[in-house]
């Protein structure tokens, strides 16, 4: 079952039915829909206090390989401190500790060197992958009649979730005020019916389900990155710091990343220049190269999702070495919903309700559902990174870790 996040990262479940029927009358979705938002859970999860000691960046020593990919970054790995502590400055309130619960505690991990890329996939290396493949996104398939029974083929009709910003200030416990179930929204539509990619061929891709990503990386010959190498990727070499980039969140009053201004979720003062996706790069890059790595677009990654990893992580007394996640998905919020691994946060992010932006929390997403706030990007482990510089016409075997 697809189902519609919350831009904090917890998730929305919905029943497509009861989507699907108030969207043909033209009735705002909310009604007859279950849904759930940061409830909290018996599940293993550490207290704030716990795991709050960062250890320095150890980097490895091997040589720095002299070319790769196009369009890839060298990440020399290492042993690095993973996880979130009590966030500092405007994301130190409830909604910055909330954000932080399931990275705890910090932990240390070990990840060999690997290539990443250097911004998120953009709509254009999209359409090069779609036209070579032919691939189908799961938003633009009509949705399983064994999920929707007794609906007809118009209710089942492909569609994906967007964001609609509400009229006025709204009370932030239900995000069905602001996120919609849209037929025809897919990657070519961000918006729905009548938007298009015009203008926005460098922005990232989005309305990209799990599997459409991980086919994404297999044609190119790279996979998703795991959550260890992406975190390690985004610290940019910096141990224990909230952001990408340091402490502050407007270093000397620049912004460093495409979030949201203003008052969530009715007004956007646009401050950083964007409401929506930007182009990739209009940020600075972080101390690896790497651009867009909090902002702009939640990234899938390779790794199931379970609230309780760390605590595992951590409880087995010794530094994890390329840990590719959980073997199997549980959230305990939604027994049953098959769940990967969000990083980075979005446009959408703020303060006031979510602030994943910081560099060590996590997201969560069904795997079969995008929305019009996550993309992704590739990596490729260094022993695989020969085999990886292929035209964009051709095929290629990578394929995500398959935890």
């Amino acid at each position: 079952m697809r189902y519609l996040p919350g831009n904090n990262g917890t998730g929305l479940r919905m029943n497509r039915m009861a989507l699907a029927g108030l969207a043909l009358a033209g009735v705002a979705a909310g009604a007859g829909v279950a849904f759930w938002q940061g409830k909290k859970s018996d599940l293993a999860v550490p207290p704030p206090a716990a795991g709050t000691a960062f250890a320095p960046t150890i980097a490895n020593v091997a040589a720095v390989p002299t070319a790769g990919p196009e369009g890839m970054e060298w990440i020399t790995g290492g042993e690095f401190s993973m996880g979130a502590t009590d966030p500092p400055g405007n994301d130190s309130n409830e909604v910055g500790m909330q954000a932080t619960r399931d990275s705890r505690p910090v932990h240390r991990v070990h990840v060999d060197g690997f290539w990443m890329d250097r911004t998120e996939v953009t709509n254009a290396r999209f359409a090069d992958f779609i036209a070579a493949t032919k691939h189908v996104t799961v938003a633009e398939k009509p949705v399983d009649e064994d999920e929707l029974p007794g609906s007809t083929p118009e209710q089942r009709a492909p569609g994906s979730a967007v964001f609609n910003r509400t009229d006025g200030p709204v009370p932030l416990d239900n995000a069905l005020q602001w996120w919609r179930w849209v037929q025809g929204a897919d990657w070519r539509h961000p918006e729905g019916p009548g938007s298009s990619l015009a203008g926005r061929e460098d922005h990232p891709v989005v309305h990209v389900a799990w599997e459409d990503a991980v086919a994404f990386c297999a044609w190119a010959g790279k996979r998703l990155p795991t959550e260890a190498e992406w975190e390690f990727a985004a610290r940019g070499g910096l141990a224990g710091k909230a952001y990408p980039w340091g402490d502050e969140f407007l270093p000397d009053g620049r912004w460093m990343t495409n979030a949201w201004q203003g008052h969530f979720p009715d007004h956007d003062t646009a401050r950083d220049g964007y409401t929506a996706t930007a182009p990739v790069a209009s940020f600075p890059a972080n101390g690896y190269g790497l651009f867009d790595v909090a902002g702009n677009v939640w990234e899938w990654i390779g790794d199931w999702y379970r609230p309780d990893y760390y605590v595992e992580l951590a409880a087995a007394g010794a530094m994890a070495r390329n840990p590719r996640g959980p073997p199997d998905s549980f959230d305990p919020d939604e027994p049953g919903t098959a769940k990967r691994v969000h990083r980075g946060g979005s446009f959408l992010c703020t303060e006031q309700y979510c602030s994943r932006y910081l560099v060590g929390t996590r997201g969560k997403g069904e795997v079969r559902s995008g929305t019009n706030h996550l993309g992704f990007r590739c990596a490729i482990p260094a022993v695989d990174a020969t085999e990886a510089a292929i035209p964009s016409s051709a095929s290629g075997s990578g394929s995500a870790p398959t935890n």
